[in-house]
């Protein structure tokens, strides 16, 4: 039983990859609906999906790291801790709202919290900014940057679908705080690992260049 725990454990059985219900160009929602693959919810829990890849190459990259890093430990354990987040708020996103199950996977206010207190500390040895930063340095920290842009893209996502079905603003919250954690973990990453930032300069175009 899992009467202790706040949400059910999954119970499915993948034993078929391909169905050729989707040959149309329309999938089910995970509560039912027949809805077209471009629609608003799928165009999210599918962006979500995508930075789920992204944040697994991240996670295997400061794992690797740790040999030499060992304080990549940590990052690559919230990282792992993110992947089942961003898939919790992708069961919600693919479930409307009337059909949700009180104990369904879902994005919660204890998530954003820990996201915060994970912002905040680690932003705190950080080297002051008086530029922008460009993603490099190290692959992480490139991984983590790219992590940043597509969680940005899901949130715009988010705003647009919440303009034509009901979207908890839990989920978007969360979205907005987890893409300024990828843009501390990547400051962090480099500075972990003993890696000099790359910062922004206009004068590096080649327009500057030719003056």
């Amino acid at each position: 039983m899992n009467d202790d725990k706040p949400f059910n454990e999954p119970r499915l059985a993948l034993n078929r990859i391909y169905t050729k219900t989707g040959d149309q160009g329309e999938t089910h929602l995970a509560s039912g609906e027949r809805v077209a693959k471009d629609s608003p919810r799928i165009e999210c829990y599918g962006t979500i999906d995508e930075l789920n890849s992204f944040t697994g190459m991240a996670a295997v990259s400061a794992a690797e790291g740790t040999a030499a890093h060992p304080k990549l430990q940590e990052l690559a354990g919230i990282l792992t801790r993110v992947q089942h987040e961003l898939f919790n708020l992708g069961s919600i996103l693919a479930t409307t709202p009337e059909k949700a199950h009180p104990k369904q996977a879902r994005i919660t206010e204890a998530d954003i919290a820990q996201l915060e207190a994970e912002i905040d500390r680690m932003n705190e040895g950080l080297p002051l900014l008086r530029s922008f930063v460009l993603p490099g340095g190290s692959r992480l920290n490139t991984e983590l940057h790219a992590c940043r842009t597509i969680c940005r893209r899901a949130e715009r996502l988010l705003v647009s679908a919440a303009r034509e079905t009901e979207i908890d603003t839990v989920n978007l919250r969360y979205l907005n705080r987890l893409s300024d954690a990828f843009f501390v973990w990547s400051r962090w990453a480099n500075v972990a690992t003993g890696v000099k930032e790359t910062l922004w300069s206009p004068n590096l175009g080649a327009a500057g260049q030719k003056s």
